[in-house]
């Protein structure tokens, strides 16, 4: 009996740092956006959120549920963490630093939207990529029909993102592409998605219509990949 009784504030800290997360995310704001908005530090609310303040004070809880617009009872309540979509570029990282990334964010799936799901870059080709997101316990999935075409990629490259992004609006009309986009959304309602392509800067990318495209069919959150 004594090994629950102290295990008690462990697993409520847990909850309420579980719980706090997830809302903030489902809102895509960044802690320093939550902790301006409920007026603590941010160095307060990063304790919170990683289980470090068993017994956080009243008013810094009550003050962090009234910025997510949240009851305490919801703030406490067990709950699987918020579904959405988040925007994935490996450019820059290495597949452990990816996977990491991957993890602290909880994501469930990556769904690879390059056309051809091939990189110089170590790790990141279908085969292994999908070795190493299986390790890590997360799934993996290749939607082809959302891959931008070779003859398109320039205007992306030279700046001409209006131009690159009206011709791939214009591939996602396709049969495959609207079949996989359905599909993506429908992942996004339930689980956690990382969509992956190469480009950090997702403004330099086609993922960026994917996402605003798929955001729209869930009415999910879209946050980038810390």
């Amino acid at each position: 009996m004594a090994g629950q009784h102290s295990a008690r504030p462990h697993d409520r800290a847990r909850t309420l740092a579980q719980r706090v997360r997830a809302s903030r995310e489902a809102r895509g704001w960044t802690r320093e956006r939550l902790a301006k908005e409920a007026g603590i530090a941010a160095r307060t609310l990063s304790r919170l959120e990683n289980e470090g303040a068993i017994q956080p004070g009243f008013f810094t809880v009550g003050a962090v549920a009234e910025a997510l617009e949240v009851s305490l009872d919801d703030l406490f309540r067990e709950t699987r963490t918020a579904p959405g979509l988040w925007s994935a570029g490996y450019e820059g990282r290495d597949i452990n630093s990816f996977v990491a990334s991957l993890l602290d964010s909880r994501i469930d799936v990556v769904a690879d939207v390059r056309l051809t799901p091939i990189s110089r870059k170590k790790g990141f080709s279908k085969t292994r990529l999908g070795q190493a997101l299986a390790e890590a316990g997360i799934g993996y999935t290749h939607l082809r029909g959302l891959g931008n075409p070779k003859d398109n990629r320039a205007p992306f490259w030279e700046g001409r993102l209006d131009v690159g992004r009206a011709r791939f609006r214009g591939v996602l009309r396709s049969e495959e592409a609207q079949s996989d986009l359905d599909r993506l959304a429908e992942h996004a309602r339930q689980s956690r998605v990382a969509v992956l392509c190469f480009e950090k800067d997702e403004s330099r990318c086609h993922r960026q219509v994917v996402l605003e495209a798929v955001r729209k069919r869930a009415a999910v959150p879209v946050v980038p990949l810390a």
